[in-house]
């Protein structure tokens, strides 16, 4: 299991299959740590390989794990949860992994739950992705019948079983309260914290949630080690990263790289440079809730601090490139309506505060806005800020917003002094 993610995918019939998966070295290091590993040995190696989160947060995998109370006198069941609730705009990392190799998942489910001393997982599942939800189905089956799910999996004392739950599709599900409400059959808000999942969490137990792509990084790590993780990064942050590219570029995709690969390396070169008669002008580097990055950031390492000290976010890793025959006014627009929609009206900012944003933009966007509306804009930036809210889904809103007016405010004037969008000539 030495080669990266995504290479099998490529090169197999998908979605892989238990045997084939096992004949590719699949199940060697959930077989090998059950049997020679103490529940803390796992989350130690976790910890050493430097893994962080690659749903948007990037937090430590193995010091999150850490934080969940270990022995018999603990709350339980326990719960490992995997957020496969992918409606980040721009998007489309796990629903690769899971329509191609679904067994991985289930292995790094198996060890993260091992070393938490779990017995109940889900996946919680984006309720549109019914082909995931068909091959996720065929592969929970394949493990229960081989017996790598159930009681004393391995021969070992540890059991577990992992529960399919599709989702009912709002975004704030991403957000991993507001999932755990949903999980419970309540509605989708985010909870007060703390406390913390890990300590009270589904039901009032001890949870973790993961996503998809850092769960399918820890079989790796198990089986060759955290120094081999360690080495496959260009920087300080390890091991890979999978980058995804849309927009107007000649060969939109996802590729796995090493982490902080340059941003241009994955524009020019991956995803073949932008089409003909086009030219870069920004690119939201992790999904829509992300700050713009422009033309003097091409040479960025993309990892979790090189992004940070450029006043973005790494998130999802999965970019969306402004070129210069697209209104940055309309992307903004478009992307604000859907937070808009998005938001679960539980906080007064989130709630009122969007939508009012959403229609000052489309004025704006239809040559129908005023000067002061930039100044508007400006305030709403502000007061919908981190800390100001009740989770950081207006925040997350709010950086393409503010990262817009700081790098194309000239086109919101234009729009508002020529009484027009310059680009819809």
């Amino acid at each position: 299991m030495d080669r990266p993610l995504t290479e099998w995918i490529l090169s197999e019939s998908l979605p892989i299959g238990l045997k084939r998966y096992e004949a590719l070295g699949g199940y060697e290091a959930a077989r090998k740590a059950l049997a020679e590993m103490e529940p803390k040995a796992v989350t130690q190696t976790v910890i050493d390989s430097g893994l962080r989160g690659r749903g948007g947060a990037g937090f430590s995998t193995g010091m999150k794990w850490s934080f969940v109370p270990l022995g018999p006198e603990v709350p339980r069941p326990k719960y490992l949860i995997c957020n496969a609730d992918e409606m980040e705009p721009g998007t489309f990392k796990d629903r690769y992994l899971l329509e191609g190799n679904p067994h991985q998942l289930i292995e790094g489910m198996i060890l993260g739950a091992y070393a938490i001393e779990s017995e109940v997982a889900y996946i919680f599942l984006r309720a549109e992705y019914h082909r995931s939800h068909q091959v996720l189905t065929e592969a929970l089956a394949e493990a229960r019948a081989a017996g790598y799910l159930g009681k004393n999996i391995f021969g070992s004392q540890h059991s577990l079983e992992i529960h399919l739950h599709s989702s009912a599709g709002r975004y704030i599900c991403g957000e991993e309260t507001a999932l755990l409400n949903a999980l419970e059959g309540r509605r989708a808000v985010p909870r007060a914290k703390p406390p913390f999942p890990p300590v009270v969490g589904l039901f009032g137990k001890p949870t973790i949630v993961n996503n998809v792509e850092t769960l399918y990084n820890i079989a790796p790590i198990l089986q060759h080690g955290p120094e081999w993780f360690q080495k496959r990064s260009l920087t300080e942050d390890a091991g890979t990263k999978l980058y995804g590219v849309s927009g107007r570029v000649r060969k939109p995709g996802l590729w796995e790289l090493p982490m902080g690969t340059p941003l241009r390396e994955i524009i020019e070169e991956h995803a073949g440079g932008m089409c003909e008669g086009y030219q870069f002008r920004g690119v939201i580097p992790g999904g829509a809730s992300t700050d713009f990055l422009v033309s003097e950031h091409l040479d960025l390492p993309l990892d979790f601090e090189s992004v940070a000290k450029a006043g973005s976010r790494l998130g999802t890793g999965t970019m969306i490139v402004l070129d210069d025959r697209t209104c940055p006014v309309g992307m903004v627009h478009n992307l604000q309506k859907f937070f808009a929609h998005e938001s679960c009206g539980w906080c007064t900012p989130c709630r009122d505060g969007i939508p009012w944003i959403e229609k000052i933009l489309e004025a704006i966007d239809q040559g129908k806005g005023r000067l002061d509306d930039i100044d508007l804009l400006h305030r709403h930036v502000k007061h919908l800020g981190p800390g100001r809210t009740f989770c950081a889904f207006a925040p997350g809103a709010m950086e393409p917003l503010q990262s817009a007016l700081k790098y194309f405010e000239d086109d919101f004037r234009r729009h508002i002094e020529e009484g027009r969008c310059p680009y819809h000539e």
